[in-house]
C-alpha cells in the first residue's frame, strides 16, 4: 500500500464512523419507544461483543491478547465512560430535552477533549489553529440546527440538559485514558474488553425493566443493528482512528454526525435539506478541516545547526 493510501485510511475510517454513528439516531429513535435506555443498553452491549467477536473469530485473530486479566479495570473504566454513563445519560436527557438542544450538547465533546488534553497529554496539545478549528466546528453545529431551535427553543430542563453534557465529558474522558493507558492494545481487543464489561455493567441496571419491553421486530432489528454495526463496528473504527489521528481529531467525529444524520434524513426519508443546513454543513467542515491541520516541523537554520554542532 502507497504511503498516500494509508495517509487517507485514518481519514476514510472517520467518515465511515460518522456515517454509522448518524444513522444510529434513527435506530435509537425507533428503539427507545419500546425499551429503557438501560435495557438498550443491555442489548446493544452484547450485540455488539457477539457481532465483533465473530468478525474476530472469521479474521482468525485471538479475541484477547496475553496478560488480558491485567487489563480488566482498564476495561471496567472504557465500558464507564464509552457506554454505561453516556448511553443512558443520552437516553434520559433526550426524554426531557429536545433534540436540536440534544446535538448541540452532544458536540460538546470535542470541545471538552480539546481543553482537557491541554493538561493530561501536553505532548499533542493541539496547535492554535486547530483550537480555532474546533470552535469553528462547534459554531457550524449550531447554525446545523437553528432550524430546530427557533422552531421549539432551548426546550427541556436543566438536568436534562445536563445529562447530555456528562455524556460528552464522559466521551472526552474515555478519549484520554486511551491514549494515555491502553492505545498499545489492540483495538479488537480494546472493544471486546469494553463490551464485555458494559454487558455486566448493564445486566443489573436493565433487570427492572426488562419485564415491560416490547419485542416488536422492527425495534429487536434495530437495536441488533446498532448494536453491531453502530458499536461493535464502530468501536473498531474509533479506536483505530484515535491511535492513528490522535484523541482531538478523533472526537471531531460528534460535529460530523449531525452532518451525516442530516444526510440520511434526506437519503432514507426524503427529509428537505434547507439553506441554513447547508451552511451550518459548510462551516463544520471548515472546522474539521482546521482542527486537522497539521504542524510544520521548523527548519534548523544554518546558525542553529552550528551552534548545536559546537
Amino acid at each position: 500500500m502507497s504511503d498516500s493510501r494509508r495517509r487517507l485510511l485514518p481519514y476514510a475510517a472517520l467518515i465511515g464512523l460518522a456515517l454509522i454513528w448518524g444513522g444510529s439516531f434513527l435506530a435509537i429513535k425507533v428503539t427507545v419507544q419500546d425499551m429503557s435506555p438501560t435495557a438498550l443498553l443491555l442489548f446493544r452491549s452484547a450485540s455488539g461483543f457477539v457481532a465483533l467477536a465473530v468478525i474476530v473469530i472469521a479474521m482468525r485473530k485471538r479475541l484477547f491478547g496475553p496478560g488480558w486479566r491485567d487489563r480488566l479495570i482498564g476495561f471496567g473504566i472504557m465500558a464507564l465512560t464509552n457506554a454505561v454513563i453516556p448511553w443512558v445519560s443520552i437516553g434520559w436527557g433526550e426524554e426531557r430535552i429536545s433534540s436540536g438542544l440534544a446535538s448541540i450538547l452532544n458536540s460538546t465533546t470535542t470541545l471538552w477533549t480539546a481543553v482537557l488534553i491541554y493538561w493530561v497529554m501536553p505532548t499533542e496539545r493541539p496547535s492554535f489553529i486547530n483550537y480555532v478549528g474546533v470552535v469553528v466546528g462547534f459554531a457550524g453545529v449550531v447554525v446545523l440546527v437553528y432550524p430546530e431551535l427557533s422552531t421549539n427553543g432551548l426546550s427541556g430542563d436543566v438536568l436534562g440538559a445536563l445529562a447530555v453534557v456528562l455524556a460528552s465529558l464522559s466521551y472526552a474522558v474515555n478519549a484520554l485514558y486511551q491514549r494515555r493507558k491502553m492505545r498499545h492494545v489492540s483495538i479488537f481487543e480494546i472493544s471486546l474488553g469494553q463490551l464485555a464489561a458494559s454487558v455486566l455493567f448493564a445486566i443489573p441496571l436493565a433487570a427492572p425493566t426488562l419485564p415491560s419491553i416490547h419485542f416488536h421486530v422492527l425495534s429487536m432489528v434495530a437495536v441488533i443493528a446498532l448494536g453491531a454495526i453502530g458499536t461493535g463496528v464502530a468501536y473498531t473504527l474509533y479506536y483505530y482512528v484515535m491511535n492513528t489521528l490522535g484523541a482531538v481529531r478523533a472526537a471531531g467525529v460528534t460535529y460530523l454526525v449531525p452532518v451525516t444524520a442530516v444526510f440520511w434524513g434526506a437519503f432514507l426519508l426524503h427529509e428537505s435539506v434547507s439553506v441554513s443546513v447547508i451552511a451550518g454543513l459548510i462551516v463544520i467542515l471548515a472546522g474539521i478541516l482546521l482542527v486537522n491541520l497539521r504542524r510544520v516541523p521548523r527548519r534548523e537554520t544554518a546558525v542553529e545547526r552550528d551552534s548545536a554542532a559546537a
